[in-house]
């Protein structure tokens, strides 16, 4: 079974930092390129960052540019997301997704489409 998992979320206190990991289970994720998102409560998905395969290409949202590293290590089959001065609005549940299979091992065109696989995700909550 193909699974991807979430971790490292938690309650933080505005200004502080976390690092969310996504593991898989059931396939290695270093061919494929991995997308972050989150959901916050009342809105919709966003599409916050994406690194290919090598992580030679990287992207980020213009929400998140400046305060989030994507990261990988391919050896132990892992994606980071270091989050840096937290914000209360970054308050959501973070998610990852593997990049389509056809895409081999590159982003989509845009942050939001072009992922399958998704893991069940990590809250992250930031106090004021």
């Amino acid at each position: 079974q193909l699974q991807l998992v979430e971790s490292g979320g938690g309650l933080v206190q505005s200004g502080g930092s976390l690092r969310l990991s996504c593991a898989a289970s059931g396939f290695s994720l270093r061919y494929y390129a991995i997308g972050w998102f989150r959901q916050a409560p009342g809105a919709e998905r966003e599409g916050i960052s994406c690194i290919n395969h090598s992580g030679g290409s990287i992207f980020y949202g213009d929400s998140v540019k400046g305060r989030f590293t994507i990261s990988r290590d391919n050896a132990k089959d892992t994606v980071y997301l270091q989050i840096d001065g937290l914000k209360p609005e970054d308050t959501a549940i973070y998610y990852c997704a593997r990049g389509r299979s056809d895409f081999y091992g590159m982003c989509p065109l845009t942050l939001q489409d072009g992922y399958e696989y998704w893991g069940q995700g990590t809250q992250v909550t930031v106090s004021s």
